[in-house]
């Protein structure tokens, strides 16, 4: 087993020199912005950033034509669904129409009744009261006829 080695100061510090000159020449070394390479990479990155929008924005539409098909397919379905209740809405509509009309017309016919029992009544009423007077007429005569014979 090798003993551990220890650094002096001065050899740490050259380490440290060292170090950030390497750093400093890979610095250097970089191709700058207008180098015709890194153009090349940036116009390539703004490319698939672009493709890569324009598939998002697609796909984005494509599931808002699909979410709007789905809506209209379930309004679609939703008005199948009320089309029976609004046919039974309908035909109750028609039969409380029809009450109605049998209600007017029992009441016009029980009106129509009673106007006529109205009318026999005062006939009856009437000749009620000519028979009446013609009876007295005739028990009046008899009376006369009576007196007139004493």
């Amino acid at each position: 087993m090798a003993a551990f080695k220890f650094d002096n100061l001065a050899e740490r510090q050259a380490a440290a020199t060292k170090a950030k000159q390497a750093l400093l020449d890979r610095f250097k070394a970089q191709p700058k912005a207008d180098d015709p390479a890194v153009m090349a990479r940036v116009a390539a990155q703004k490319a698939v950033a672009e493709a890569r929008d324009a598939r998002r924005a697609e796909r984005d539409e494509i599931k808002r034509i699909e979410a709007a098909r789905l809506a209209a397919e379930a309004a679609e379905r939703a008005a199948e669904a009320a089309r029976p209740a609004a046919a039974e809405r309908l035909a109750a509509k028609d039969r409380a129409e029809a009450e109605a009309q049998a209600v007017l017309a029992a009441k016009l016919e029980a009106a129509a009744k009673e106007e006529r029992a109205a009318l026999l009544d005062e006939d009856k009423r009437r000749r009620a009261l000519a028979v009446a007077a013609e009876q007295k007429a005739l028990r009046d005569a008899r009376y006369a006829a009576r007196k007139a014979r004493k």
